[in-house]
């Protein structure tokens, strides 16, 4: 077995599969916050869709990584997609009936979606060489971008559509998504062969077969909790400020339309950069480029925070709020892939991922309530405040740059 040539054909599945969970990743960012203010009556519950979205995906974060660890990425991830497109027909059904309920369990079942969107990149490093794996997931991340930016981009189509099937235009980027979802996993379940994860730990066990030592508790978990921590930093700032966008470019005037291009350029700025962060990542250390991240993003809110209602500020703001996300997410991605057991990586991926996409519920939940009491302004103030956290988190990966663990 080749594992370059199965290398390269794990980022090409997993990559078109990405390209695909792309439009159902972009539908919940784009109309989900419009959809509760439209169910609830009232710009607080604008962050409900998100917190029931993203505490699904951190359940399913864990299943997947469980799944994963015993079967291998094809069959953990085609899972979380194929759950995807249950919830996303499920919001469907419920937008239609007007099922407070069963829209609120449909939100549950569509994180699964986003979850399995964000642990692909980790398929992407099994078999990296370990000064490539922050390219590799890097790779991986970025071939979200096609379907996350047409996906906003589409929803005045989309809604235009299904308005024809007397539904609710609202609705319409839910269809494309439930239908996105089911092909993504059926590309990674007919074509994700060999597996990564199950060869990776093939060609570990023959090269260490006959000496390799328990890997002993050692002083790895440091800098590994202080990269999950740049993760959900990262994670809470972005989603806090991005879930009330839509909401307050609405209240100004700006049309579906345009707000389906902030966020489409939002997306696009979190995962066209990504081989540049992995590039950076790679060449400097995940330190630098953690701390960078902080910066980048309360850079962001202080944009925000001055633009008012207008366009053009709000879109610089949320790119360089994607910017910031794609700086934390490889940086702390790259400390996962490269200073955990071998044996140990799926779990603590997926324990990763539960705590970052938490700590996305914990930031959508409050910016409704924190944008009710103190402005749109005041939400992006206190998201900068935050984002200055991953500095020292930064300090912390740097300080402990020498305890690789063996693998």
């Amino acid at each position: 077995m080749n594992p370059h040539a199965v290398q390269r054909r794990t980022l090409i599945v997993v990559s078109s599969a990405q390209v695909l969970s792309g439009f159902g990743l972009a539908a919940g960012i784009t109309v989900g916050a419009l959809l509760a203010t439209e169910v609830w009556s009232s710009a607080a519950a604008a962050g409900i869709p998100a917190v029931v979205m993203t505490v699904g995906a951190s359940l399913s974060a864990l299943a997947i990584a469980r799944m994963s660890d015993r079967r291998g990425r094809r069959v953990g991830l085609a899972a979380g997609y194929s759950a995807g497109a249950v919830g996303a027909l499920g919001i469907v059904l419920a937008g239609q009936a007007g099922s407070v309920p069963l829209l609120l369990a449909s939100f549950l079942v569509y994180g699964a979606g986003s979850a399995a969107n964000l642990q692909a990149r980790f398929a992407g490093a099994d078999l990296a060489p370990a000064h490539r794996r922050a390219t590799a997931m890097a790779v991986v991340l970025m071939a979200t971008t096609a379907g996350a930016v047409l996906g906003p981009v589409s929803a005045r189509w989309s809604g235009e559509t299904v308005a024809g099937w007397g539904l609710n235009p609202l609705l319409g980027p839910f269809v494309v998504a439930g239908v996105a979802y089911a092909l993504g996993a059926a590309v990674l379940a007919a074509l994700l062969r060999p597996d990564p994860l199950l060869t990776s730990r093939a060609l570990a066990a023959e090269a260490t077969a006959a000496s390799s030592p328990a890997v002993a508790p050692g002083p790895w978990r440091v800098p590994v909790a202080a990269g999950i921590g740049l993760m959900v930093i990262g994670q809470a700032v972005m989603v806090a400020v991005m879930t009330m966008t839509p909401v307050h470019l609405t209240a100004h005037a700006h049309g579906i339309g345009a707000v389906g291009a902030v966020i489409a350029w939002h997306v696009a700025a979190m995962y066209v950069p990504s081989p540049l962060s992995g590039w950076l990542v790679d060449r400097w250390g995940p330190a630098p480029v953690g701390a960078a991240s902080g910066v980048v993003l309360a850079a962001a809110g202080a944009v925000a925070a001055a633009g008012g209602g207008s366009l053009g500020p709000i879109s610089v703001a949320l790119v360089l709020l994607g910017v910031g996300w794609s700086l934390a997410m490889v940086a702390g991605s790259a400390v996962l892939a490269t200073r955990t057991p071998v044996d140990l990586r799926p779990r603590l991926q997926g324990r990763a991922d539960a705590l970052t996409t938490l700590a996305g519920a914990s930031g959508a939940g409050l910016a409704g309530v924190v944008t009710v009491q103190a402005g749109y302004a005041g939400l992006a103030l206190g998201g900068a405040a935050i984002a200055m956290l991953a500095v020292p988190l930064a300090l912390v990966v740097r300080a402990r740059a020498g305890t690789m663990a063996p693998s």
